[in-house]
């Protein structure tokens, strides 16, 4: 039974509830914060500032997270949806957070304390979203406030609950349908089971339902996107299963029509090919954001993430049988080997300053089982620790809590009657490296104002990421534009495939407040000087830079010009980059239109026009860009 979603919380969602004083088990060393002190020691909402989380204070807040699944569904997808034998590990969440039918959401909430986190993932499916069937009982037993609710109800409490508490919490769409992730399941893409548009208008509508809740941070906009049977997700070829499109569209609606406090988070590719041998197949993460990054509305809002668990591989699927290659699982790594591995899959997204691409890198999934006895893959698991310490790295572990006796991976287990069990009681192995974790130093404080490089591509479509433009409608109807993030301007451009760099570097705050943008289709703004003899020249008036560029296929077709806040020198130089790549030593900014040549101004110049040239084979490409000095 479906139904429309409403974009807002029913008024009799509330937040009360009387939390016990978190305590950890004996001996683990663990020094929880309270609801209080946690609520007390960060103000939403949150932001990047480079690699960083931030919060409204500017203070670097670490996602120490842990994923409270449940609402995205646990069947297995055959057998009778009513048995619980027809669901993962036999653990029938009924579209809700596990644990609602064996303890208060009050003791489950002081539990999370003593765990030491402070955020939550809370998965969802949009199937739940839509179903207006009330709940059983027998769902929320030990919650009978719940009774009579719809699943999307239940999980309004959850979230006023646990915000409530302190605990940041980051939505997640992980499935279409309510069932179990993640194989060939139908809920391999944001849109296999449902089109683009209803994905988009659920997460409006989500984004929108949350948004006076603003330790609701967070929108994880599709778990593990993967291949279906017949074909593969990709990242920038325009189509329908393009997951670069469609993810940075559906950012910028949240941040435009939703909810602008929202993080976008962004995970990368889960897996492509046909896992045998002999076959290309492989685990791409956030590999692709080296060359093609997402650029948003809004620069300070992208994080990006990635899951590894030790069973699967760069290049395994984790399956054993049917789908199993010879492929060595991460587990089965060196030590060296595994963390070279990291590195080149996520993990150099945080650690490459001064890119692109650069920004936070959330591992949002990792794991193991208490009842692992595979020395190599308790080894991974310390291993991979050990690394998310040495980098500071966000995390989340996979899952929260389950049930006593049905699998043995989750942090915390709660009995039919109440009682719970895991990492805080008894002799788990994994506590040692949990407390390792949630209690090692890391940066903290304020965090400085960094440089910010972004990326435009125009290979298939617009790429307007400043407000202030999309206000003042198009520019140069027919043809492809682009043009930087307010606050940015444009340094770079590639000589074909219409590929920009944007960058704040050396000039923040350049931009005048007000003033409408210029756009300049011929020459009669160049009055100082023939800087490109022979060639067609769109230059800025005087006191304005380029923030923006149009193309159509592949000839120049307009420049966009704002105005600056101060005045601006003209002493430049002519760029040229028809022959070879020309730019500053290092290439600030990072690989933006590979196997293009690329023109790039220095940080410390702006540019003010673009060159080019319509003679036999040019095809009016950029060719030459004025920088000037700031």
């Amino acid at each position: 039974m479906t139904a429309p979603l409403s974009a807002s919380a029913p008024a009799s969602v509330s937040a009360t509830v009387t939390v016990p004083a978190a305590s950890s088990a004996a001996g683990t060393g663990a020094e929880p914060l309270g609801a209080t002190a946690l609520a007390d020691s960060w103000r939403p909402p949150l932001s990047t500032r480079g690699r960083y989380l931030v919060d409204a204070d500017g203070d670097r807040f670490k996602l120490r997270s842990a994923n409270w699944s449940g609402a995205q569904g646990s069947w297995n997808g055959s057998g009778d949806i009513t048995d619980p034998a027809s669901h993962h590990d036999a653990e029938k969440s009924d579209q809700l957070p596990l644990g609602l039918d064996r303890a208060p959401l009050a003791t489950i909430l002081a539990d999370f304390h003593a765990l030491g986190i402070n955020s939550v993932r809370l998965p969802f499916s949009n199937e739940m979203l839509h179903d207006r069937r009330p709940v059983p009982d027998a769902a929320v037993a030990a919650n009978p406030q719940l009774r009579g609710r719809t699943p999307l109800q239940v999980f309004d409490a959850v979230i006023a609950a646990t915000t409530a508490e302190g605990f940041a919490v980051v939505l997640n769409n992980h499935t279409n349908t309510s069932r179990w992730c993640c194989g060939l399941d139908g809920n391999e893409r944001w849109n296999t089971s449902q089109s683009t548009a209803q994905w988009e208008a659920d997460w409006l509508a989500v984004a929108r339902r949350y948004k006076d809740d603003k330790r609701v941070v967070g929108a994880d906009l599709y778990n593990e996107v993967r291949r279906t049977v017949m074909d593969d997700a990709n990242w920038g070829r325009g189509d329908d299963h393009d997951w670069w499109t469609a993810s940075r569209r559906l950012g910028d609606r949240l941040l435009t029509e939703a909810n602008p406090d929202l993080l976008v988070i962004v995970e990368g590719i889960n897996w492509q090919g046909i896992p045998a041998d002999g076959l290309p197949h492989g685990r791409p993460t956030l590999e692709p954001a080296r060359t093609l990054s997402h650029t948003l509305v809004a620069a300070n809002k992208l994080v990006y993430s990635a899951h590894f668990y030790g069973y699967t591989g760069p290049n395994h699927t984790g399956a054993t049988g049917t789908g199993e290659t010879h492929d060595p699982r991460y587990q089965e790594l060196s030590r060296d080997e595994l963390f070279a591995t990291l590195d080149r899959q996520a993990f150099f997204v945080a650690e490459d300053t001064g890119r692109h691409y650069t920004a936070p890198v959330w591992i949002s999934e990792f794991g193991i089982g208490a009842d692992e006895t595979d020395p190599r893959a308790r080894a991974w698991f310390g291993h991979l620790v050990d690394h998310l310490i040495a980098h500071d790295t966000d995390f989340a572990y996979w899952p929260l809590l389950g049930f006593t006796g049905h699998g043995r991976w989750k942090l915390l287990d709660y009995d039919s009657a109440g009682r719970r069990s895991g990492i805080l009681d008894g002799s788990d192995w994994r506590a040692t490296d949990w407390i390792r974790l949630v209690t090692a130093p890391g940066r903290s404080g304020q965090i400085p104002v960094t440089d910010t490089w972004d990326m435009l591509n125009l290979d298939h479509d617009d790429a307007v990421a400043s407000l202030r433009a999309r206000a003042g409608g198009d520019w140069d109807s027919g043809a492809r534009k682009g043009v930087c993030p307010d606050g940015q301007r444009l340094v770079g451009l590639a000589h074909r495939d219409g590929r920009g760099l944007c960058t704040d570097a050396g000039a923040p705050g350049l931009a005048a407040p007000a003033g409408a943008l210029t756009v300049v289709t011929d020459e009669r703004h160049v009055t100082d000087g023939d800087w490109a003899t022979g060639y067609t020249k769109l230059q800025c008036p005087r006191g304005q830079f380029l923030t923006g560029y149009s193309v159509r296929g592949q000839a120049v077709s307009a420049a966009l010009c704002a105005p600056a806040a101060r005045a601006l020198p003209t002493a430049g130089r002519t760029v040229w980059f028809d022959r070879g790549d020309n730019r500053p030593a290092g290439a600030p900014g990072g690989e933006f239109a590979l196997g293009n040549y690329k023109g790039q101004c220095a940080t410390g110049e702006y540019a003010a026009g673009i060159a080019f040239t319509g003679a036999w084979a040019k095809g009016k490409t950029p060719d030459a860009l004025l920088c000037r000095t700031l």
